[in-house]
């Protein structure tokens, strides 16, 4: 959720203090259909050569890369990146942030140095802080192949995670995520509309964020930014005001929000009535408002704004995020895991 230039820009991750993903269901209007055909998966080996990483299968318990939002978990988007031929590392797929980053031993495991004389400034959710980088040659995941990048050097506090992948490189990709079987790919767009079974929503792509220009949540219209970065869902000072009349004390809560600068900003966590975005409807949601930095860099302060995190995406069976068609592509569970 942000950029990275050197003394100005940022990218963002947030993570929430109170973890909590709920009780959600999301229905639509669509039928279930079968997964769409893809190529046979390919498990990328622990250090492997450079080139597309494929989709990854994972055995295991948990899952690697992507898994869905829980009564008990908030779900995560991870891909499998090369960074100068050597991991994959597991990055957090951001569409929030325009630029990526990596941890402080992701750059150890590189045998890079971070340098405090080429540091950029970091603007998260909460504020901002200049930090130290480090310069690579090469990152790949899939189509994606970024060359001579300068990464800023975020928090540990990813959840496992060793960095963020932010939007840099993706603005004519298709990304395909499939939350029951642990799969992310991302491929070179040929504009495919959606299959059978899907719900289409049209996105507007401002900055590299993914803008829904027509959210209603009740009787609230807001605009609403789709943020694979963001652990729990956002909204601003104007929602809540606009909110706050049609909802009880008991369905208010005080919470505190974390962001990649480590700086935290209080809230209140709010039970929202239904929210329909395109023709998904989703019921039990819960947002933390707040008079958040991030809302007032952006200017999105006067009118009702949302930022649709993972406690929200993390419901869905599949999501394909379409950046050439300007779309997103959503199938919804069938039931719950």
């Amino acid at each position: 959720m942000g950029r990275s230039e050197p003394r100005r820009g940022a990218t963002r991750r947030v993570c929430v203090a109170t973890a909590w993903a709920g009780s959600l269901w999301v229905i639509a209007a669509a039928a279930s259909a079968q997964e769409p055909p893809s190529t046979p998966p390919i498990a990328p080996p622990a250090s492997a050569p450079a080139g597309n990483v494929g989709e990854v299968v994972v055995e295991a318990p948990e899952p690697r890369y992507v898994a869905p939002t829980l009564r008990d978990r908030i779900g995560r988007i991870w891909a499998p990146v090369l960074i100068n031929d050597k991991g994959p590392f597991r990055l957090v797929l951001d569409t929030g942030a325009d630029n990526s980053a990596v941890s402080a031993r992701v750059a150890d495991a590189l045998g890079i140095t971070p340098r405090a004389d080429a540091s950029v400034n970091l603007r998260g959710v909460t504020g901002s802080r200049v930090v130290p980088t480090i310069t690579v040659d090469s990152i790949v995941v899939g189509d994606l192949e970024l060359h001579s990048k300068r990464l800023p050097i975020i928090s540990d506090a990813l959840g496992g995670a060793d960095g963020i992948l932010g939007t840099e490189g993706l603005l004519d990709k298709r990304i395909f995520i499939d939350f029951r079987h642990d799969k992310i790919r991302i491929s070179k767009s040929r504009g495919e509309p959606a299959q059978a079974g899907f719900v289409t929503i049209p996105v507007r792509i401002t900055n590299g964020l993914l803008l829904v220009a027509d959210v209603q949540i009740g009787s609230v219209h807001a605009r609403a930014i789709i943020d694979t970065g963001g652990q729990v869902t956002l909204a601003n000072e104007a929602f809540r005001e606009a909110l706050v009349k049609h909802l009880k004390a008991s369905d208010i809560a005080a919470d505190e929000i974390t962001g990649a600068t480590m700086d935290v900003q209080r809230g209140d966590r709010v039970v929202t009535p239904p929210i329909e975005l395109g023709g998904v409807m989703i019921r039990g949601a819960h947002f933390t408002t707040g008079d958040l930095f991030i809302f007032q860099h952006w200017k999105m302060t006067k009118e009702p704004a949302v930022l649709i995190g993972m406690n929200v995406l993390g419901l869905l069976d599949t999501l394909i995020i379409d950046y050439k068609r300007s779309e997103l592509q959503v199938r919804v569970r069938d039931r719950m895991f």
